[in-house]
């Protein structure tokens, strides 16, 4: 689900080639879609140079558009569009992932906590969850007793998942190539979605989240890497000694 501008058709037509439904795609014919300019250094440090457009009209976009929502994410995104779709998940008791990332600043400490009390899941990384407990007053503990499970990325270091009163430690997991971190993030919460919507332990879960950024860092772009299910299947049991699946 999103918003795209007049020139987005082609990027809906990758969509739907990859299989992926488009029907929650609105196009918004006043704007250009939403583009990012990332430039990365060689430790992996980076500038990003952002033009909403589209994004920016994302709340016109709701969630009853689409049938059949099981699990929800609440990723960067316009923020009024973030609010209303939180809102709109919580209303209809959909779980969903609240994921700020860049979009954290954006919010006051009052508006973030509103969005993790909706949220079923928060995930972030270390940056954004030391800004995340500075804006709201609130502890990783605290957030944790709120939701279902906190998840912290810690980059190479790997992750930590918050849940249940428990800590779940989450190995990194070694690349082919580091090539690119862009997207890393992304390829993360993937893994992360897939192990929640599949009734997985969480343990499980932050290791399939773990092998998907392994992968995506192999690649230049955020979304050219190749998902191949018996390629994941076989990274995960390198490095963790069995098969997912």
């Amino acid at each position: 689900m999103g918003t795209v501008g007049r020139d987005g058709g082609s990027y809906a037509e990758r969509l739907r080639n990859l299989g992926i439904a488009t029907d929650g795609v609105r196009v918004i014919e006043e704007a250009y879609t939403a583009q990012a300019f990332i430039i990365t250094d060689l430790d992996d440090n980076q500038i990003t140079a952002f033009h909403p457009g589209a994004m920016n009209l994302s709340h016109r976009t709701r969630v009853e558009d689409v049938e059949n929502i099981g699990l929800g994410i609440v990723a960067p995104d316009g923020k009024d569009g973030m609010q209303a779709h939180a809102a709109q998940f919580a209303a209809r008791n959909i779980p969903f992932l609240f994921d700020p990332g860049q979009g954290l600043p954006l919010f006051s400490g009052a508006e973030l906590a509103e969005l993790i009390e909706r949220s079923a899941y928060v995930a972030v990384n270390d940056y954004e969850a030391k800004l995340l407990s500075e804006r709201t007053g609130w502890s990783i503990a605290d957030i944790a007793d709120r939701v279902d499970a906190m998840i912290v990325t810690l980059g190479a270091e790997g992750s930590i998942i918050h849940a249940g009163g428990a800590t779940h430690v989450i190995p990194a997991v070694h690349p082919s190539a580091v090539v690119d971190p862009t997207g890393c993030g992304d390829a993360y919460r993937a893994g992360l979605l897939y192990g929640i919507a599949a009734g997985w332990d969480w343990q499980r879960t932050g290791n399939l989240a773990s092998v998907m950024g392994s992968i995506k860092i192999a690649c230049r772009g955020g979304q050219n890497h190749v998902v191949d299910r018996e390629a994941v299947a076989e990274r995960y049991r390198e490095a963790f000694g069995e098969r997912p699946w």
